[in-house]
């Protein structure tokens, strides 16, 4: 099948590696489990939602705070994207670019960086009323399959939302995963943190989220009301100042909710912003609990 999505991201991380380390774009990045049958790597400080079998008793005697042993994968990963396809992603980002389409390759590029270590690949999104899962395989054309799939997708009217992702993957899935959601602010406000919760016991999660274009450009479309806002609302400065400080207030809120299950988010507003965000998450999590 032709690769066009994947051949454009191998492109992009060529371009991108010339330019910067290779530290995270040779595939030798390693995820951090928890769990007994992996490699001790490090301690850290416990969160809500460890398994206390992984506590260090010894260690913690001689600290001020409960420490939790962290173990190092070596084997290949399963990596689980669950991308949000609702009406929503429709829309523009802040950078005015779409928001599927920012989407659909921020899942290529993290298969693309992951598949010299040989990792599985599994993607879900709704069509529909329906959910569509690209089981777990090791070829980076089940990701193509899939992106190309979301991509023609787009044009139904979704009503599937990463919280309805969340719960099939609790239902159906029996893996010990990496999973990535990709979605927008809307999408972060409709998933139940109890769900979180029940998935970060066994995996490990990252968020992606896509940003909303402001009330600040000549023509802003309404998804919702299908109609263009007017210049009078666009114009106004103290509405844009207000439209921020909410779009803050609620991320802030679930970054803070998230992180107690050592859950790692990051905002991408374009295409060219997706490998240095994807790093940046990377390396969040990979750093999580030892500062």
């Amino acid at each position: 099948m032709k690769m066009n999505h994947i051949n454009k991201i191998k492109g992009n991380v060529t371009i991108y590696a010339s330019k910067k380390t290779r530290s995270l774009l040779d595939g030798n990045y390693k995820s951090i489990f928890k769990g007994k049958s992996l490699n001790f790597d490090d301690l850290r400080e416990y969160v809500i939602g460890d398994n206390i079998k992984d506590i260090d008793w010894k260690a913690t005697a001689r600290s001020d705070s409960i420490l939790v042993k962290q173990y190092v994968a070596e084997r290949k990963h399963n990596i689980l994207f669950l991308v949000d396809s609702t009406v929503n992603m429709q829309a523009l980002t802040e950078k005015n670019e779409l928001k599927s389409e920012v989407a659909l390759y921020t899942a290529g590029t993290i298969a693309t960086l992951a598949n010299s270590s040989g990792d599985f690949f599994a993607f879900m999104y709704g069509k529909g009323n329906d959910i569509r899962y690209f089981p777990f395989k090791e070829q980076l054309s089940n990701i193509e399959l899939a992106l190309t799939s979301y991509e023609k997708d787009m044009e139904l009217e979704n009503t599937i939302t990463i919280n309805d992702l969340l719960n099939y993957t609790i239902n159906f899935i029996n893996k010990r995963m990496v999973i990535f959601i990709i979605t927008d602010l809307s999408g972060i406000c409709s998933i139940d943190i109890e769900k979180i919760k029940t998935l970060t016991y066994q995996n490990d999660i990252l968020i992606f989220n896509i940003s909303d274009v402001l009330l600040n450009g000549d023509k802003v479309y309404s998804i919702d009301n299908k109609k263009y806002l007017t210049k009078l609302l666009l114009n106004d400065k103290k509405i844009i100042a207000e439209e921020k400080k909410e779009r803050n207030k609620i991320y802030h809120h679930y970054e803070n909710e998230l992180i107690k299950y050592a859950v790692q988010m990051i905002t991408v507003d374009s295409y060219d912003e997706i490998i240095p965000k994807s790093i940046e998450l990377l390396e969040r999590h990979r750093h999580a609990g030892r500062d």
